[in-house]
């Protein structure tokens, strides 16, 4: 009895110490970001620097307004949620609800092979193969382009949607499923009507999952977007966030240094306020019911 006492009380010092290095890690990374990133902003003037339209780091007299960027950030994530959620989500319910059982097993270790593909990858064939489609298609000069940047991207966040939406399906208890079907409802209506609504939240964090790999992206949209500082037009060459920071970074030094970590505190604002306004937006839903 003691001996399982002990055990215990060791367990959940480890558990707790887990959690507080987990703790620890998000406020050094936000202390660290708000300290390397804030210096330029106010240098720079916070209006100029979020609103101003043109990126010259490196010109006689250097301008640093990070619009563009995030514009392209915005719409290359919209974007690729709008393509990707869909699919992604109805391809977790085929696995999990429709899909014969040696199909599902078939189909999953295809999904989990997308996920484990270095972004670099995704990155040389998009270069190969669809930047030259892309130009051929819509007759252009060149095919790197935020359309470009956004089909990349809606393929690279399937994996994280349908494997968490898939799981959050499979939790779903089958008791909810038969009490549908017993009142008459069709398969079909039961699993959007009853199964998907009841996984709403594991669903919800695959979304969180996937949109924070389209955001947080860099390698394979460096590849395919053509990394010029325009505003965003859906066939033009553009620079996100990421790849502002990554391209210059190597040989960046003093206030083009600074506008860098700049740019990746706007980043880490951006993830933060999107899990905030899902969270907060399941928890409405929540306790609405």
């Amino acid at each position: 009895m003691k001996i399982k006492t002990v055990t215990e009380k060791v367990m959940n010092t480890v558990f707790f110490a887990c959690g507080i290095v987990a703790i620890a890690c998000v406020v050094i990374i936000t202390g660290y970001m708000l300290y390397a990133g804030l210096p330029a902003i106010f240098k720079i003037g916070p209006a100029k620097f979020l609103f101003g339209t043109e990126w010259a780091s490196t010109a006689a007299e250097p301008k640093f307004g990070i619009l563009p960027f995030i514009l392209t950030s915005v719409y290359g994530t919209a974007g690729a949620t709008l393509i990707g959620v869909p699919i992604g989500l109805l391809t977790a319910v085929f696995l999990s609800k429709v899909a014969p059982k040696k199909l599902a097993n078939a189909v999953r270790p295809a999904v989990e092979l997308l996920a484990g593909i270095p972004s670099v990858v995704y990155g040389l064939i998009g270069m190969m193969v669809l930047v030259p489609f892309v130009a051929k298609t819509f007759n252009l000069a060149n095919g790197t382009s935020l359309f470009a940047a956004i089909l990349v991207l809606a393929v690279m966040i399937l994996p994280s949607i349908i494997n968490v939406s898939e799981t959050a399906l499979n939790a779903v208890p089958p008791e909810y499923e038969e009490a549908s079907l017993a009142l008459g409802a069709t398969k079909m209506e039961t699993i959007f009507k009853v199964s998907i609504p009841a996984a709403k939240s594991g669903i919800a964090a695959g979304v969180v999952l996937g949109i924070g790999r389209a955001i947080g992206e860099a390698m394979a949209v460096m590849m395919v977007a053509g990394n010029v500082a325009n505003m965003p037009e859906l066939f033009t060459s553009v620079t996100f966030l990421t790849t502002a920071v990554s391209k210059e970074m190597s040989y960046s030094a003093g206030l083009q240094r600074e506008a860098l970590f700049s740019i990746a505190l706007v980043l880490f604002c951006f993830i933060m306020l999107i899990n905030f306004l899902l969270n907060a937006l399941l928890k409405h839903k929540k306790g609405g019911r």
